[in-house]
C-alpha cells in the first residue's frame, strides 16, 4: 500500500513563534487570555494547560517585569472575588493578538515564496521523504521497459550512475511513473552485498554502484559499512563482521555495494502523486 506523504506546497517551510521581551510568548497570552474569559485563575490553569502554582508564577513574573500590573486578584466581597486583567493587561493581551495575526501572515508570505521559488523547491522537497530505510538516492527516471508481468525503471542519480528498479505493471500505474519525473529510491542496509575491486565473482544482480568506505562501524556480530560514491552521496551496507574480515575492509578501499533490482523502493517526489510503493 502507498505511504502517502504531504504535499509540498502545504509545507510551512519557515517557521517562528512571536515572543515580546524575551518572556511574552504564546504560552503567557494563552494564560492571560484564559484568565480574561474566565475570570479565575484555577480554572485559566486548568484551560491552559498549566497547574494552579506554574500558573501563578508565571503571573508573578509578568506582573514584576511589566512596567504596570497585568493581572489584579481580589479576595472576599460580596462576590467572593476573582481574577481580571487589568487595563494594562487587555492592551497587552490586544496588542499580542494584532502581533500575532501579522506575524503569521509574514510566514505566510515567506513560505509561498519559497513555494514559487522552483531552485528552493529542489533542495527542499527532498526533506519531506521520511522512512526507516537506511539508504536514499534521488535521481529521475531515464527509461522503463515494460513487459508482461514486470517494468524496469532505469533511474539516473545525480553522479550519473545507473540504478535499476523492478516492479509490477500495477505498481508502474499506481505511481504514474513516467520518463523525467523525479524520485527517490530507498534500499535497506541488509540487501546490499559489498564486494572489492579486486574480487573475481559474479553476480546476478541488477545494481552495482562503485565508492570507496569511509566509515566502519561494529558490533561485533556485524559492521556497517559506508560507501561513499563519486557523486558525494553514501551509502549503508550491514555484513557479518566476518564478511568484512574476510573482505579485509578498511577505511579508503574502492569497493562495490551490490543489491538486486527488486530490493529498491521507488518513491514519487512530493510535486508529482504524493506516495512511496514498495516494489
Amino acid at each position: 500500500m502507498p505511504k502517502h506523504v504531504k504535499d509540498i506546497n502545504t509545507i510551512n517551510w519557515v517557521q517562528g513563534e512571536l515572543r515580546l521581551a524575551g518572556s511574552l510568548d504564546n504560552r503567557m497570552i494563552g494564560l492571560l487570555k484564559a484568565i480574561h474569559e474566565s475570570g479565575s485563575i484555577n480554572q485559566a490553569a486548568k484551560n491552559a494547560g498549566l497547574s494552579y502554582k506554574g500558573a501563578w508564577q508565571m503571573i508573578e513574573r509578568a506582573n514584576n517585569l511589566a512596567p504596570k500590573v497585568l493581572v489584579s486578584t481580589a479576595t472576599g466581597g460580596s462576590k467572593g472575588g476573582g481574577t481580571v486583567l487589568t487595563a494594562a493587561g487587555l492592551a497587552l493581551l490586544q496588542l499580542f493578538t494584532e502581533l500575532e495575526q501579522q506575524h503569521r501572515q509574514f510566514l505566510q508570505q515567506l513560505n509561498h515564496r519559497l513555494a514559487d521559488d522552483p531552485t528552493m523547491q529542489l533542495l527542499l522537497k527532498r526533506l519531506v521523504i521520511k522512512t526507516s530505510a537506511s539508504n536514499q538516492l534521488f535521481g529521475s527516471i531515464a527509461a522503463i521497459h515494460g513487459g508482461a508481468v514486470n517494468a524496469e525503471v532505469s533511474v539516473a542519480l545525480k553522479g550519473g550512475e545507473q540504478v535499476i528498479a523492478s516492479l509490477a505493471l500495477t505498481e508502474l500505474g499506481a505511481l504514474s511513473l513516467s520518463v523525467g519525473d523525479d524520485v527517490v529510491l530507498l534500499i535497506n542496509d541488509p540487501e546490499m552485498i559489498v564486494i572489492t575491486e579486486a574480487s573475481d565473482v559474479s553476480l546476478s544482480a541488477r545494481n552495482s554502484l562503485s565508492g570507496k568506505v569511509i566509515r566502519l562501524q561494529s558490533d561485533g556480530v556485524d559492521s556497517a559499512v559506508v560507501i561513499q560514491l563519486p557523486s558525494g552521496e553514501t551509502l549503508i551496507a550491514t555484513i557479518t563482521q566476518a564478511s568484512a574480515d574476510a573482505l579485509a575492509l578498511t577505511v579508503g578501499l574502492p569497493v562495490r555495494a551490490v543489491f538486486k533490482s527488486n530490493a529498491v523502493i521507488v518513491g514519487v517526489m512530493p510535486h508529482q502523486e504524493a506516495g512511496v510503493q514498495r516494489l
